[in-house]
């Protein structure tokens, strides 16, 4: 018998086969190698119990000149400022409406004959004023519809809102929730939010607090109107119209319209039915816009306040001084502001001369912006001066069309350089003075970016996905050689690349990208490059954004309704990490000429928390390299283990370290992989 030290090359390598990378590991999930050897990932935990609206993509934080800490998160329903632990929507308006532009039309009627609890058809005496779709209460029994057939709700889902589908009689009241609300050509598209203000009760449920309050649109029925769901202003619980509810609200409502949300997922195309309601005929096809496709915000500060553009769409600021309860406003229509773009694909400001850029902007046409953007134009402000975009030889302000490319997909800052990439080709983007203002030098037109949020600056230079490789530009533009290339993009949706994102981690010198797997439409891999070690790996985890540490101590991150704070402890806020583990690529002896056979393993393990706790440490084997691998031996290690005896025979061999998940002392575990040591002897050739 002989005692073997296995030491593993770091990081994982996937390029070859299993029996082809021997000496190193073959997969993993929430593992990191920290000099050179595997721990567990640092845990999470939510920054506060407040929540938010839609999937945020977009995350930037500062400093005000007073200490004050903002957290900028964009999502595709709204813009929110984190201070404080709160989340105070500052969501751009785009229509504020005369008192009595708005009026209200509610419904209810009676059922023409019974229905048991499995019918999918509610006959009504009448239909006539009944949305499209909707949501209704029959006793007290709530019931959602779909559409409408002649007098009949039809595509009813039975005990909705966690009531219970029941029998009910002829005759019984049927009352609505969905209120039509009429307001010509309101612009709206479904899922928009709009707050209502003067409102007077329509009589019956409906009382004036229900309608004076912030809604979300549920269905646009034509462009003069669509319909909301009625709602308690405090509680939230669906409100029921009856039969008294027949005024119109008034006419003093005022109608405040934020800002058209966008999609929560990205459109490869163009065509019929991308737009809103009666823009196209069938057959036409219609430009994607900010509202037609997966939103994506960019945001900078300029000094103490924010800018910030949803890709495709206007350009807005907040103001600091004014406060978190005021929104954004568009900067274009800001006093004294001069061929400020109206719309553009990304803003971003210049660190050191102060200039506001907007690239993929609208250009001047007889003396006003076209309201179009031109996806290859980079316009940027007088210097100190974001509302001054009107070049003149007295100021600084101007504009660059880029010529390698179809358009612009994104930009980073850089060390005294902006980095601007096209869908072909990468860009140097310098602040040289008067009379140019900026030079901007094409770096390579051999590749691009995938996303536009799929760069990132670390130490060492920008590093990007492009869309088979990975790539780092640090004044030249050099692939990286990555070990899970294959890995990576072979298990890919590209049709949703544009949700792609690059982050940093600097305290484990860690760059990586999330990014959605092939069966996915959303993120749920991460794939990591240590850039000191020259190493990758990879794993699973649902996060949409993520900052690194700098205004605050730790990463900061994001997974739809919730805030998160990285590299606390080692647990899944609050519950036990589950999933940990890494596995290496397969073992022999004598390449594999005869068995092999483990009788002990000695680990080398160290518990990075203070509390200790266990892993499991697993032998699995297999006598040829297509045959699927056999768990042999599973063994509990914690910090008193010497030794575990175990019998595992087979031509190959793996070694597999996972978190015990489900242990009752396992929460709170940290743990570092050493050296371990197994008794390993021949074991004949059969």
């Amino acid at each position: 018998m002989a005692i073997q030290k296995l030491s593993f090359a770091p990081g994982i390598d996937r390029e070859g086969t299993a029996y082809d990378s021997e000496g190193g590991w073959f997969d993993c999930n929430l593992v990191r190698f920290r000099f050179g050897r595997p721990e567990k990932f640092g845990g999470w935990q939510k920054i506060t119990t407040n929540t938010y609206l839609g999937t945020p993509r977009a995350l930037h934080n500062w400093i005000s000149n007073t200490g004050e800490k903002y957290l900028g998160i964009g999502t595709h329903l709204k813009y929110y400022l984190e201070f404080g632990g709160t989340f105070a929507d500052i969501t751009p308006v785009r229509l504020t409406t005369s008192a009595g532009d708005a009026t209200f039309s509610a419904k209810a009627n009676t059922l023409s004959s019974s229905i048991t609890e499995e019918d999918i058809v509610i006959p009504l005496t009448s239909t006539t004023g009944f949305p499209s779709a909707g949501v209704i209460q029959i006793d007290s029994e709530t019931i959602s519809y779909s559409a409408i057939s002649g007098n009949n709700l039809i595509g009813a889902t039975r005990g909705a809102e966690s009531t219970t589908a029941a029998t009910h009689s002829s005759s019984a009241a049927v009352l609505c929730a969905t209120l039509t609300v009429t307001e010509n050509s309101h612009g709206a598209v479904a899922n928009d939010f709009v707050t209502f203000s003067g409102g007077a009760s329509l009589g019956g449920n409906i009382v004036a607090n229900v309608i004076n309050q912030e809604y979300q649109i549920q269905t646009i029925e034509s462009s003069n109107t669509y319909t909301v769901n009625a709602k308690n202003a405090t509680t939230g619980a669906t409100v029921f119209a009856n039969s008294s509810d027949s005024s119109n609200g008034g006419s003093s409502i005022v109608a405040v319209y934020q800002i058209n949300v966008g999609l929560d997922n990205f459109v490869s195309g163009t065509g019929w039915g991308v737009n809103g309601w009666n823009t196209g005929t069938w057959g036409s096809t219609n430009s994607l816009t900010s509202i037609n496709q997966l939103r994506l915000w960019s945001h900078d500060n300029f000094g103490e306040d924010l800018v910030i553009n949803a890709r495709g769409g206007s350009i807005y600021r907040w103001v600091e001084a004014n406060g978190t309860n005021t929104a954004a406003v568009q900067l274009s229509t800001v006093g004294g502001a001069s061929k400020v773009p109206t719309v553009g694909l990304q803003v971003m400001t210049s660190e050191t001369d102060r200039h506001l850029i907007v690239l993929g902007a609208d250009p001047i046409s007889g003396g006003n912006r076209t309201g179009a953007v031109d996806p290859m134009l980079v316009a940027f402000s007088d210097q100190e001066n974001p509302i001054e975009f009107n070049p003149t030889t007295t100021n600084t302000a101007g504009s660059v069309r880029l010529s390698s490319g179809s358009q612009i997909i994104g930009g980073v800052k850089s060390r005294q350089e902006i980095v601007i990439f096209t869908d072909t080709s990468v860009y140097s983007m310098q602040f040289v003075g008067p009379p140019f203002t900026f030079a901007i030098n094409l770096i390579d037109n051999s590749t691009g970016l995938i996303g536009p949020k799929a760069a990132i600056t670390a130490p060492g230079g920008v590093y990007f996905m492009s869309y088979d490789s990975f790539y780092v530009y640090s004044g030249s533009v050099v692939k990286l050689p990555c070990s899970v290339k294959n890995y990576v993009f072979s298990d890919f949706n590209r049709s949703q690349a544009f949700k792609v994102f690059g982050f940093s981690n600097k305290e484990h010198n860690e760059v990586g990208w999330f990014y959605p797997s092939e069966s996915s439409e959303e993120i749920d891999r991460y794939v990591i490059y240590n850039y000191v070690d020259n190493i990758w790996y990879y794993g699973q985890l649902v996060r949409t954004a993520w900052l690194d540490s700098g205004v605050e101590s730790f990463p900061q991150a994001v997974k739809a309704p919730n805030l998160f704070q990285h590299e606390i402890g080692f647990d899944d806020d609050g519950s036990e990490m589950t999933g940990v583990f890494i596995e290496s690529a397969d073992l022999d002896l004598e390449d594999g000429n005869n068995f092999a056979f483990i009788s002990k393993i000695i680990p080398d393990l160290k518990f990075l928390n203070t509390g200790g706790g266990n892993v499991k440490l697993i032998t699995k084997s297999r006598n040829f390299p297509g045959d699927p691998l056999t768990s042999t031996s599973s063994s509990v290690i914690d910090e008193d283990t010497q030794q575990s005896f175990i019998r595992s025979r087979g031509r190959q061999f793996v070694l597999r370290v996972e978190s015990n998940d489900g242990d009752a002392g396992n929460a709170g575990t940290g743990w570092r992989l050493g050296a371990t040591r197994l008794d390993l002897r021949s074991d004949g050739r059969r």
